[in-house]
C-alpha cells in the first residue's frame, strides 16, 4: 500500500513540475500577415481584380435593367410571340448574370488564396522556426478574441522575433 501511495505521490508531484516547465509563445497572425514582405503588392492586385469584376457586374446589371425597362414598357403592345421571346431574352441574361457573379466570386478567392499562400507559408516557416529554437510546447494566435488572456510572465510575446525573421 505504501508504494501505492509513493508512486501516485511522485506521479502527481512529476505532473505538476512537468505542467510548470511548458512554456509557449503567442502572437497576432492578422497583424503579422499585414506587416509580411509582398503583403501590400498581393492586395493591391487583388483589390484591381475585385475592381475589373465590380466594374463588369454593374455593366451586365445595367444591359440587364435596360432591357428589364424596354420591356415593361412594351408589353402591353408585343404579340405574344414577341413577348414569350422577351421574358426567355430576359430570364437568360439573368441566369448568365447570377453564373457569372457565382464565378467571378468563386476566381476571387482562388487568386486570393494563390496570392497569400507563399506569403502565409513564409509566416509559418518563421512561427515554426521561432517554435523549435525555443523549445515552445505550443504557440497560441491571439486573433478573433480566440486567447482573450495571455498570463505575459509565462508566455512570450513573439511578434517582434517572427517580424525580424520574415523581413
Amino acid at each position: 500500500m505504501r508504494k501505492v501511495i509513493l508512486s501516485t505521490l511522485f506521479l502527481v508531484c512529476s505532473m505538476g513540475i512537468a505542467q510548470a516547465q511548458r512554456s509557449f509563445g503567442y502572437f497576432s497572425y492578422d497583424n503579422l500577415l499585414k506587416a509580411m514582405p509582398g503583403y501590400e503588392e498581393a492586395q493591391a492586385s487583388l483589390a484591381e481584380l475585385k475592381e475589373k469584376y465590380d466594374a463588369e457586374t454593374k455593366r451586365v446589371e445595367a444591359d440587364f435593367n435596360s432591357k428589364y425597362e424596354e420591356f415593361l414598357e412594351g408589353q402591353k403592345e408585343f404579340p405574344s410571340i414577341i413577348l414569350q421571346k422577351r421574358q426567355t431574352e430576359l430570364q437568360e441574361m439573368m441566369e448568365k448574370n447570377v453564373t457569372f457573379k457565382r464565378e467571378a466570386r468563386r476566381l476571387y478567392k482562388q487568386a486570393e488564396d494563390e496570392a497569400m499562400a507563399p506569403i502565409k507559408a513564409k509566416l509559418d516557416e518563421a512561427i515554426a522556426a521561432i517554435g523549435t529554437a525555443k523549445k515552445y510546447d505550443f504557440i497560441l494566435n491571439t486573433d478573433s478574441n480566440a486567447c482573450p488572456w495571455v498570463n505575459k510572465n509565462k508566455g512570450d510575446d513573439i511578434t517582434n522575433e517572427i517580424l525580424k525573421k520574415v523581413k
